[in-house]
């Protein structure tokens, strides 16, 4: 049973409905204070999720070929279109929220905010750990942290924020099913290094948030699925060769 990748799901489905009705009573300028704090929490889980790596090099190297790869294939733009075709489908169904954003703006923060929901290490290895185990501790977790964070930004983005959840849900379910072969696949070093490539994006992600730096979020997701063989290639194959 996916509990926690439900659970996650209704947060996020919850929060942004809930920030979305009450957006045009909240100043803006408690709206910028809170996407400050979101930005600066989401660098700090970063930087926690970073710390434990085993192979640094592995987890880099998986950054730098998945960026390249993301970039080749255009990822960042379809995920661009993919936000924005969501927002024009929610738009036609609930009113739309005020919002002092740019439309560029608006679209980067829809994007990071698709990429926190749906890429984030937690979320991928804590729907890969309830399929294969039953334990959706991680993700009930997360979801308490979600709720909340769909909530803020649904006051500035509108209710399109709370939809997120309908392609987090399918991202979550997939991994859910997916886990009982993944998942004896992994080690527990695969797994930590896998925890801190999630961690580079939270970090970028974080950047992002602040404006700070522009980070190709949506480009560097294959670094996600590139750093498992890597970890393992360098834990058997690289770290043996240098002993």
């Amino acid at each position: 049973m996916p509990t926690g990748v439900i659970i996650d799901a209704l947060a996020v489905l919850f929060g942004g409905l809930i920030g979305g009705g009450i957006g045009k009573f909240i100043p803006d300028d408690f709206k910028v204070k809170m996407n400050m704090i979101f930005g600066i929490s989401s660098i700090v889980m970063g930087t926690y999720s970073v710390a434990p790596m085993k192979n640094m090099a592995a987890v880099i190297f998986a950054v730098i070929l998945g960026t390249l790869f993301g970039i080749i294939i255009h990822l960042g733009h379809f995920v661009d279109k993919g936000a924005m075709a969501m927002q024009r489908v929610i738009s036609k169904i609930l009113p739309a929220s005020p919002t002092n954003l740019e439309e560029n703006d608006f679209k980067a923060q829809l994007v990071t905010l698709t990429i926190l929901f749906c890429a984030s290490g937690t979320g991928i290895f804590g729907s890969i750990l309830n399929g294969f185990t039953g334990d959706s501790s991680i993700l009930v977790a997360k979801a308490i942290l979600d709720f909340f964070t769909a909530m803020f930004f649904a006051i500035e983005l509108g209710y399109v924020a709370g939809f997120i959840a309908v392609p987090q849900f399918i991202f979550f379910i997939i991994l859910f099913f997916a886990g009982n072969w993944i998942y004896p696949l992994t080690t527990p070093t695969m797994i930590l290094d896998f925890k801190a490539a999630g961690g580079l994006l939270m970090l970028a992600t974080g950047f992002r948030m602040l404006k700070i730096k522009m980070f190709p979020i949506a480009d560097m997701l294959p670094a996600l699925i590139l750093v498992f063989p890597l970890s393992w290639l360098w834990t058997n194959v690289i770290n043996v060769i240098l002993k």
